[in-house]
């Protein structure tokens, strides 16, 4: 059975009076009647498997030994029903049954390991862990303990090594986004910039494909980043999304020079803005605006034109910053309108760490660099189980195959083209 440390006052009903025990005792029910569920279903699968005496082969077999669980809402005792399964394998081996829900030595649930790398970049340290966590899971913590969390840490360096060495010949990439993340290192007076670097694939899945930390995003770092990729199998994308930072684009046309080129518009609007005046700036965005969510590719060079006739007798280096990546700027017109959306920023890197960002105002940072960089690829890997998939999805095999778009739509060609194409 499952049953959470009876400490607290209790109602004639044997329900806790108070808030957080009754959210856990909640949380032991469902989890009760869930495992109970898990291993009936799994018994009543297998009842037709008999031995050769006409005995079931899978049955139940007591309970195991208890064990102490962290979940978001506290601290249980586990001790989850059991499952004799003596079937076996076509090589011999015993068949065996493992729990979805509870897995083998689980001792915190994954909401809870993914509050670990946020509370370690907040520089709190290994022996700060319990104390700061007691307050909102109970006083027992299991599995949370200063030599528990530093065993932790260290196996998310194992997880960067593998990510880091893993091979791409059987995926394939249609987009990537790139991005340069930022840093403060407490014990060092230079920031630390990780180069990131996301990838959709043709089923619309976006991946993360890349977190090294570089030198301030220059040609040579991201060279590196994009050379050790091509190394492990991973072919040129269609299109490139990133910000004006001119180390990756350089670096882009020396590897994969076929790539299409597409500028961040969030990143291009506040240079543009930055050089106007405030009073100017609110026309000038609604301006801005009208080019980025034009229907046309048409319409979209109207706009502009009227964005320079505005303000380029005035505000010319505001002109100038916007007019001189005009065509990078206008790429995503020459792709699916269903993936507009996702080709105009980096978004999906900028918001994963928009709150890691929020605090970089009021902390000094990770201890070292590699720390830091460990907490960016696990803030990372975290964030990429939450990521949607693109809109349009059925259309990424067509954009890798090289199918034209314009103004959104595929371009109709004639017999002898499909011909030509097939």
């Amino acid at each position: 059975m499952l049953r959470i440390i009876e400490d607290s006052p209790r109602d004639a009903d044997g329900l806790p009076t108070d808030l957080d025990e009754l959210a856990r005792e909640g949380a032991r029910r469902m989890l009760v009647a869930a495992l109970e569920e898990e291993v009936t279903a799994y018994v009543e699968r297998h009842r037709v498997e008999r031995d050769e005496r006409g005995h079931a082969q899978v049955v139940r077999n007591g309970r195991a030994r208890r064990r102490k669980v962290t979940l978001g809402s506290g601290t249980v005792e586990v001790s989850a029903p059991r499952v004799n399964d003596r079937r076996t394998d076509e090589n011999g081996r015993r068949q065996r049954f493992t729990s979805s829900i509870l897995p083998p030595y689980m001792r915190r649930s994954p909401k809870v390991a993914e509050v670990l790398p946020v509370l370690y970049l907040r520089e709190l340290s290994t022996g700060d862990f319990r104390p700061a966590l007691c307050s909102l899971l109970g006083e027992d913590t299991a599995g949370l303990s200063a030599t528990n969390i530093s065993r932790l840490t260290s196996e998310w360096g194992e997880e960067y090594r593998q990510f880091q060495q893993r091979r791409f010949d059987d995926r394939d990439y249609v987009y990537v986004w790139a991005d340069g993340v930022h840093f403060n290192i407490r014990l060092e007076d230079d920031r630390l910039c990780t180069l990131v670097l996301l990838g959709a694939r043709q089923d619309g899945t976006k991946e993360l494909l890349a977190v090294v930390d570089g030198y301030r995003e220059s040609t040579e770092s991201w060279q590196s980043v994009l050379r050790d990729l091509k190394r492990r199998g991973m072919q040129a994308p269609v299109l490139a999304i990133g910000d004006g930072a001119l180390g990756f684009w350089r670096a882009l046309r020396d590897v994969w020079p076929e790539t299409e080129e597409q500028l961040d518009w969030c990143h291009k609007m506040a240079n543009v803005l930055d050089k106007l005046p405030k009073r100017q700036q609110p026309k000038a965005k609604r301006a801005l605006r009208e080019i980025l969510y034009a229907a046309t590719t048409d319409d979209a060079e109207e706009s502009f034109d009227a964005f320079v006739d505005e303000f380029s007798p005035k505000y010319e280096k505001a002109v100038e910053c916007l007019a001189k990546d005009r065509e990078r700027l206008l790429s995503f017109f020459e792709f699916p309108a269903e993936h507009w959306k996702h080709l105009r920023t980096t978004n999906p890197i900028e918001s994963a760490f928009a709150t890691v960002r929020l605090r970089q105002r009021v902390t000094k940072g990770a201890g070292n660099r590699t720390k830091g960089l460990m907490m960016a690829f696990k803030l990372l890997a975290m964030a990429q189980k939450r990521w949607r998939r693109l809109n349009g999805a059925h259309l990424l095999p067509l954009v890798r195959a090289g199918v034209e778009f314009e103004d959104g739509r595929p371009v109709e060609r004639n017999d002898n083209d499909q011909k030509e194409a097939a």
